[in-house]
């Protein structure tokens, strides 16, 4: 990140609380922030009795992981979309970051969703003044990639 300041540092520590504890969705299915490097953000969530999409196997369900890999490239959207508006009024800052939500997103299901932990990596691919796109990842406590994701946001 360039030179970040005492506010922004509140912000994206604000951003996190926000991902974690106010979106009610998220905070259902138990959404961790784990790391905000940049644009790189990683998150993490137990597997659970009620997350399971497919009983006999006692998998992930596909929803779980397409809305985490959504959130993941949600939050470094918001987390870039903040580092450009460094000095900006409040009001500014709030009224764009309202702004940002999901225009398309893609998710290819490489393997069923089994562990007892599961981490989701996202990254910035590109940012533009009103779209941003990112490239998701989502592994198993064992490092097993289950599933990949770009997603497209709206940014300006």
């Amino acid at each position: 990140m360039k030179g970040t300041s005492a506010a922004f540092e509140m912000q994206v520590q604000y951003l996190k609380a926000m991902y974690e504890e106010k979106i009610p969705f998220n905070k259902i299915l138990g959404f961790k922030v784990e790391s905000l490097q940049g644009s790189n953000v990683v998150v993490r969530f137990e597997m659970r009795a009620d997350l399971i999409g497919n009983y006999f196997l006692e998998t992930l369900h596909g929803g779980v992981i397409s809305s985490v890999l959504d959130a993941t490239g949600g939050l470094s959207v918001s987390v870039s979309l903040l580092e450009k508006l460094q000095g900006e009024p409040e009001e500014e800052i709030e009224k764009r970051m309202a702004r940002i939500g999901t225009i398309d997103l893609r998710v290819d299901y490489l393997r069923p969703g089994r562990g007892k932990t599961f981490r989701a990596v996202s990254a910035i691919m590109r940012t533009g003044k009103k779209v941003a796109v990112t490239r998701m990842e989502l592994h198993n406590d064992e490092s097993v990639l289950v599933a990949v994701g770009t997603g497209t946001y709206i940014v300006g």
